[in-house]
Parts: structure tokens; sequence; C-alpha cells
């Protein structure tokens, strides 16, 4: 006999645990399906990772200007292979710790690949062999996203590769090209160009980080060019081949060199393969799964969330579907617009935004105020010689906050303090009326808010 559940998940990435968790918290019978490892992308290629490896690099980075903080430093040596275990500490504990949390919550747990049979029937394909039959009154997909390669780069992994496999080097390149001037681009190339690694970047728009404020991306230009970076903006491969010594790469522009290794950075897609969505009617717009502000796609109970719903490819975006999704398969009124949504960048300095930027909020009509606090201003900056970056605050002609950029050390903390705000409609007044700790980056936000209603003491 098929085993009968309240709810089955099918993949256990941010999203899947999350609301495998919540719903074994609310005493639903949940099962969750996971093909590879608890955590998903975030906790195994992506974020976690990522952050342990930057971590290591801004050691060195902070060791190469020791020197200015009056900190003699004889000898010293970057082991790669030693950074990466470590990295795999680190994810092994947090995997160990989702794990728990599933057996906590008493979710039963299958390892293999999930296909949806019917509107209430999933078939998992087990890891070990066999299969199992699933009876489900709810099924949620969060089956997240795979990076891609597109044709005209080599498909060997040895040298050109994605977020994925770079993450298990063990030596380290003497020089790399990094295709995509995105978030994951130019974290990887903080990471490798900190370590000592010639980085070249190569980006189709006529910036790095083309989401982000353009003076936010114009520092990180600088920033990445004194760390020893080489940036192409404007630009394309044209054609990009293996050699002996490592990868050859043609740019649009006629400009050709040669590195050890190639990382593609050019964008994710669903994973949505051999999920049977044709065969239970599941509506797929441009890949990805089409759902309403409850999660729930055009099959009543059945359930999107993560990177395969195409709304935005972040761990914390998931957590909330999760919730969303959860709530209303419980019957607790929830839902989300996504028009607060917090983002970062962990270079070095970090960046971090919330709301549009200048140019969106020009595009949609809006008179714009706005204004800017340099980071070179800032006592703990000056302090800690991490003067690069700036604060930047948006604001309509109402006053209120439509969005704000953070280039500067704990930028993915202090941002939060703006989200908050935007979600709950205050105004300016409001911000430059809190007192904020002194001295601190934070307190920055408040001297930008300042100088926009014209009382900025600095």
């Amino acid at each position: 006999m098929p085993e009968k559940y309240d709810a089955v998940v099918i993949g256990a990435g941010p999203g899947g645990y999350i609301a495998a968790s919540r719903l074994g918290g609310n005493k639903k019978r949940t099962a969750v399906v996971e093909y590879q490892h608890m955590g998903g992308t975030c906790l195994n290629w992506g974020c976690i990772p990522t952050k342990t490896l930057l971590h290591s690099s801004q050691m060195v980075a902070n060791l190469n200007h020791a020197e200015h903080h009056g900190i003699k430093v004889d000898s010293w040596k970057v082991d790669l292979a030693t950074m990466i275990a470590r990295k795999d500490e680190v994810v092994k504990k947090l995997r160990g710790g989702v794990e728990g949390l599933m057996k906590r919550k008493k979710v039963d747990t299958y390892y293999g690949k999930g296909k949806i049979l019917g509107k209430n029937k999933v078939e998992v394909a087990l890891t070990d062999g066999g299969t199992e039959i699933l009876e489900t009154d709810n099924i949620i997909i969060a089956t997240g996203s795979e990076p891609t390669v597109p044709g005209v780069f080599p498909q060997d992994r040895t040298k050109v590769m994605t977020s994925d496999e770079i993450l298990d080097l063990t030596k380290l390149p003497k020089s790399l090209t990094i295709v995509g001037g995105g978030v994951i681009g130019c974290e990887f190339a903080t990471i490798f160009s900190e370590l000592g690694t010639k980085v070249t970047i190569v980006e189709m728009a006529d910036r790095i980080l083309p989401m982000t404020d353009q003076d936010v991306s114009k520092t990180l230009t600088k920033v990445l060019k004194n760390n020893g970076a080489e940036i192409h903006t404007d630009n394309g491969v044209a054609k990009m081949s293996l050699t002996k010594k490592g990868v050859k790469t043609k740019l649009q522009s006629g400009d050709e060199f040669e590195t050890d290794l190639a990382l593609i950075c050019t964008g994710r897609r669903p994973y949505t393969d051999n999920l049977g969505l044709d065969k239970v009617g599941v509506q797929v717009r441009n890949g990805f799964i089409a759902i309403d502000d409850q999660c729930r796609t055009n099959v009543s109970n059945i359930y999107a969330i993560g990177d395969v719903t195409g709304k935005l490819q972040l761990a914390h975006v998931a957590y909330r579907q999760a919730a969303v999704a959860v709530n209303t398969i419980v019957g607790k009124p929830d839902a989300e617009d996504y028009s607060v949504v917090p983002s970062a960048v962990y270079t070095h300095p970090e960046i971090a935004w919330v709301g549009m930027t200048e140019e969106e909020a020009v595009l949609q009509g809006i008179k714009v105020k706005k204004s800017s606090f340099p980071m070179s201003a800032s006592g703990l900056a000056l302090a800690y010689g991490q003067t690069d970056g700036l604060v930047k605050i948006l604001a309509n002609e109402h006053d209120e906050i439509i969005g704000a950029h953070l280039m500067c050390p704990h930028a993915s903390d202090a941002i939060q303090e703006i989200a908050v705000l935007m979600k709950s409609e205050c105004t300016l007044f409001e911000l430059e009326a809190t007192i904020h700790g002194h001295p601190t980056f934070a307190e920055s936000i408040a001297d930008a808010t300042g100088a926009l209603l014209g009382d900025g003491a600095h």
C-alpha cells in the first residue's frame, strides 16, 4: 500500500526543508524527497560554501595590509586545499543540522528523484534502487535551479567550470577567466583575486553588477581592479577553446587571452526536467512554474516555491515562500507581493540593496529624492581602513523610502533596517529620528537620510 501524507515536498533546499519543517510543526504528516543533499544549492554549492571561502580570502586580504596596522608578518602562504576542507566541514555540519531538523519534526525523508504521477500521487525513484509511491493531499515543488553553460563554451568541467565544480578546487590557479559579472561572478572574482589569482571578468552589459546602483557598480569596478582584476564590459565571448595549458578565450572585441581555468557564471535554469508537470497540467511560463501570491499553481493542491518559480533566485525568498505555502495549506491567511526584498553581494566590501534603483524609479515616472554618504566620511570605516563604498537613500516626493543601496562592511546586515521600515511604510522622518549607535557602519544610513532631509550633520 502506498504511504499516505498530508503533504509531499519535492526538493530539500532552503524552501523545501523549511516547508517540510513548518508542515511537521503544524502536525501535518509530511514527506520530503531529495535526490542529492539536504540543504540544496544554497547550503552545498551556493550561499554557505562561497561565504566560507570569502571569509578566508578576506583574511588573506587583511594580511596583505597588516603592516599598515603595525603588524609585521614575516611569511605566510595560501593553502587552498585546507580552505576547501574547512568549507566542506561547515557544509557537512549544517547539512547534518537539516537532517536532524527533519527527524525532530517527524518528517519522512526519501532520497531519490520525485515525479508527479497525478495531483495526489508522487513517485520516488530511490537512489538505492526501487521506487516508492506516495499519496498526498498537497504537493510542494521546491526543486531549485542549476548552472547553465551555453553551447559556445567547451563542456569540459575540469577546465571550464561552473560555480559547482570550482568549489572543489584544491590547487590555486594562477589565472582565471570569469564569464559573467553578476552576483556569482563578482563574488568568485573577489575570492580568487584576494587569494592571488589573476582574474579576468567578461560581462555583456556595460558594467558589472548591472542590476545594482551605478555608483555601487563603479566603486566595485575600482576595488576589483585595485586587486589586479581585468574587466571587459560591453563584451562577450566569441570563442573559447581548450589548450594544453588551460583555456583560450577570444572576445567579440577581438581581444584574446589564455588562462589556467574558466568559470562560467551566465545564469541558472529551473530544474523541472522529468517532474511530470505536463501530465498533471501544471502551467509553466518561460521555463518557470507559474504561481499566484500564495505560491499555488493552477492546480489547486500543488504549490511551487524557490528558484523554480522564477520570482527571485534568493534563498531568503524561498524561505518566505515556504511560509506562505504552508500557511495557505493549514488555513492561515498569507500572501507575498515581493515588493520589499533585500539582496546582497558578499564582495569586499559587501553590497546590499532593497527597493528600486534610481534608474528604475525614473523609468516609473517617480520624482526621486536622493542622497549619498561616502564611507570615506565614516569614522568606523576610517578606523577599519575600509573606506571604499557609500550609502545611498532614495525617496519619492512624499518622503517615502523607495530604495536604499549600501556598500560597506556588514551591508547585508544593515540593509534589514531599511527593509523593515519599507515594509512598515515608514518615511525618511522615522528613519532619521531613530537613534543610531556610534560608531557603526549603520549610522551612515541616518547620515544619508539627514542629508536628504536637508539637516545632515555631516
